[in-house]
Parts: structure tokens; sequence; C-alpha cells
């Protein structure tokens, strides 16, 4: 549950349109839609995608670190990784299992008999798009785990995205019909709360001395 009163005294420390703007932004913010992404051993790739997330609206990002470790390249997020919930996974499973049991369908980008065509993609359920490297692809395990198939219409030569790229056009396409449909997608009044607080926290300097004066003087 947010303290109310610490958010306060928080906000007090910002400037009106720095309030202002987080408001604007948390409107336009879901986890109706998440993204996770496998593997993607080039650093640049993964952050691109990150900032991808925070540019259209997704508040969520899933990375699952089997193979190679990463830590976000700053330069390419722009300051995305202040905005954007990040969670890590050693493995597949606890990726999948803890995405699943949070009312997520499995969504994975790649060409498969099954598989539909960004247009025709159903965005009224809960979805978790899975994205893998582009010279390796998705792992079998999510394959075999996944509940449906999605790609990107194309009609070159080269079928074959880097995945920020890839990333980016579905997001953007998702985002903007979810944000015109008359779907339940935004998010809840405390998750807002829960945003306002860990954004405010973000944006202070010093947030750790400020703290502790807060409590020191309850």
């Amino acid at each position: 549950m947010v303290d109310l009163a610490y958010l306060a005294f928080l906000e007090n420390i910002l400037t009106d349109n720095r309030k202002e703007k987080f408001l604007r932004v948390l409107q336009n913010r879901t986890k109706h839609f998440t993204i996770a992404i496998e593997d993607v051993f080039q650093m640049h790739n993964a952050s691109a995608v990150m900032r991808s997330c925070e540019v259209f609206g997704i508040q969520e990002l899933h990375v699952i670190e089997e193979r190679y470790g990463k830590s976000i390249d700053k330069e390419i997020a722009m300051g995305a990784q202040k905005w954007v919930d990040i969670h890590t996974y050693d493995n597949v499973s606890n990726c999948v299992a803890t995405l699943k049991s949070k009312g997520y369908q499995i969504i994975a980008t790649t060409p498969h008999e099954n598989d539909c065509l960004l247009d025709d993609f159903d965005i009224s359920k809960p979805s978790a798009l899975f994205f893998g490297t582009e010279r390796d692809g998705l792992s079998e395990e999510i394959l075999q785990q996944a509940d449906g198939f999605l790609k990107i219409p194309m009609v070159g030569f080269t079928e074959s995205l880097n995945i920020s790229v890839s990333a980016a056009i579905i997001i953007q396409n998702i985002m903007n019909r979810l944000r015109h449909s008359s779907l339940d997608w935004q998010l809840s009044e405390t998750e807002i709360l829960e945003k306002r607080l860990a954004w405010a926290k973000n944006s202070i300097k010093d947030i750790k001395r400020i703290e502790q004066r807060y409590y020191a003087e309850l």
C-alpha cells in the first residue's frame, strides 16, 4: 500500500510540470500487454526494446538471461530504465510460469504454420509477447509452451528483421489499436499511485538521504 503522505512529501519537491507529465504518461500506460525477450546477447538490442516499451506505453519488460549476462545500455535506453519495470529470470520456465500465473497468454513472435498476421491479432486477451534473437529466434521450450504465434507481414527478399525493429513495429501496432478500443486496458488507481511514488523517487537526487530525513522527523 502506498504511503500517501510520503508521496505528497516527495511530489512537493517536484515541479508542477514534472507531476503533470507523470499523470499524462500514466494515463497511457498498460499491463494488458507485456514484452519478454529471450537471451538477447546484443546489449543495444535489449535496450532498444525497452525504449520501445517506454515510448509506446508498455509498463513491464521481462528479460530471460539463461545463456548471456547483460546490462542495460543507458545510451540506447535514454533513461527508459527509470520508467519501465524490468523483471529478470535465469530460465525460460520461471518466466513463462510467472506470466501465465498472472493471466497472460504466451505469444511467440515467429513465423509458424499456425501463425497470425499482426493486423489480425486479437488484442482483447492479456498477452505476453516473446521475442528472440534474429540469429536463433525463440527457443523450442517457448515455442512448445506458446498459446499463439504472431508474425509481421513482409514482402521483400529478406524475411527477417532485427529484434528491436520487430518489437517496435509490433508494440506500436497493438498499442495504437488498444488505445482506440473499448477494453479496460489502463493501469488501476493503485498501480498509478505506485508508479507516481517510484517515479518521484527516481527523479530526486540523493533520495536515500531525503527518505531518511522524512522518516526521522515523523
